[in-house]
């Protein structure tokens, strides 16, 4: 057990956590939870504290952002992701979803194609289709686990199908990468080139893992008249429940037609947002440090013990993001995988298919893990996946 394991940990059970007192109770309490991107560590100490002084003033009225929020955000992106940001570019949502579905309703019309990199975070799709755009899927390509852009297919389908929007995911969830500079620019410059804009959802900028690092889509080449950037601190210091994330756009005429389409929405944003990121990118860096220790300890730790038990499975390399994603084709079918992770593993993991359209998912045999949690729990949910070699040798 690490120093940061032992401090931060926790088993969030009882808790009205979706995680885990969220689960089926048709599978039983043994269910090991290994599914949902959020982590079983307590914040940083500095965001207790400032919650807590929030607390004892006990007043919850109308209020003023904090003053320092832009400076502390601006020099955390500066330090950490070498990313100089200007007031003025930064807006605030209820999350990076909520981002997603807003920049897609506000800079495209309704029918218009929208792209996504398959397998692909599943809101995506819905943010896609729920908004009646069309949806326009190009599959990154695959080998022995490593996945790279398929920069002909993106070119060929945004320009046979119009596309107007690519929303990439960067690092990219569920597959692991932290995309290198080569690969941003040359899907950025194909977006340039027939118009498209690109929506750059970066919320696992900060969990950058074995030496790998980050670089923001901005950063990546060319201009960012057509780009938008989404952030937040929760999926960094684990603030998910407090509902609040930032966007970055460059482009004057770009945040005036976004600024246009949230008028019509109203609404705010939510002070314990405001003061909990901000204590977060202000004092948490010890925090990070330790946590993605942690995380890079589970990831080792799990991947020494499913190579071992399960010699043919094939785990893509952990780049970014706490998530780890294994192709089990070697031992499941596509249509039992999900009753086989619950009801003989007690695993609640996500299955491949949700991460595709559903007849491209459909002979997906990958899970994704979560890796944010107790060293105990890592190596207990490769021990249980490891009873998959059972059930190949009774094939």
């Amino acid at each position: 057990m690490t120093e940061f394991e032992r401090k931060y940990y926790r088993d969030r059970r009882g808790t009205g956590c979706a995680k885990w007192d969220g689960l089926s109770p048709e599978y039983g309490s043994e269910l090991l939870s290994m599914w949902v991107a959020d982590m079983d560590f307590a914040c940083p100490d500095s965001v207790r504290g400032i919650m807590m002084r929030a607390a004892e003033e006990n007043l919850y009225g109308y209020f003023m952002p904090p003053a320092e929020w832009n400076s502390v955000f601006a020099a955390w992106e500066k330090e950490r992701h070498g990313y100089e940001i200007r007031p003025e570019w930064i807006r605030h949502t209820h999350g990076v979803v909520t981002a997603i579905y807003r920049f897609i309703s506000a800079l495209t019309e309704k029918g218009d194609a929208c792209m996504i990199l398959t397998p692909c975070y599943y809101p995506f799709m819905s943010a896609i289709n729920d908004t009646r755009r069309r949806l326009v899927c190009s599959r990154l390509r695959c080998r022995d686990g490593y996945y790279t852009p398929d920069l002909e297919d993106i070119e060929e389908k945004i320009k046979k199908e119009n596309v107007k929007a690519l929303v990439l995911s960067s690092p990219h969830n569920p597959v692991g990468r932290v995309w290198t500079k080569e690969e941003l620019g040359a899907m950025k410059e194909i977006c340039a080139r027939y118009g498209a804009y690109v929506i750059s959802d970066e919320i696992h900028q900060d969990i950058e893992l074995f030496g790998h690092r980050h670089i923001p889509t901005a950063l990546a080449g060319g201009d960012n008249d057509r780009l938008v950037t989404l952030t937040a601190a929760t999926k960094t210091f684990n603030l998910a429940g407090l509902s609040f994330s930032t966007a970055i756009a460059e482009s004057e005429e770009l945040r005036g037609k976004y600024d246009e389409y949230a008028l019509a929405l109203h609404g705010g944003s939510n002070i314990t947002g405001y003061l909990a990121s901000m204590a977060a990118y202000r004092d948490g860096k010890e925090w990070l440090d330790g946590c993605r220790e942690q995380i890079e300890h589970n990831a080792l730790l799990f991947k020494s013990e499913t190579e071992r038990l399960l010699p043919e499975a094939v785990l893509s390399p952990l780049e970014g993001t706490y998530l780890q994603w294994i192709d089990l084709s070697a031992y499941a079918e596509a249509d039992e995988l999900e009753n086989i992770m619950k009801k003989e593993l007690s695993l609640a993991v996500d299955c491949g298919n949700m991460f595709f359209p559903p007849e491209d998912g459909k002979d997906d045999c990958h899970i994704r893990i979560n890796l944010a949690t107790s060293s105990s729990n890592a190596a207990e949910a490769a021990r249980r996946l490891g009873r998959l070699s059972e059930r190949k040798k009774r094939k």
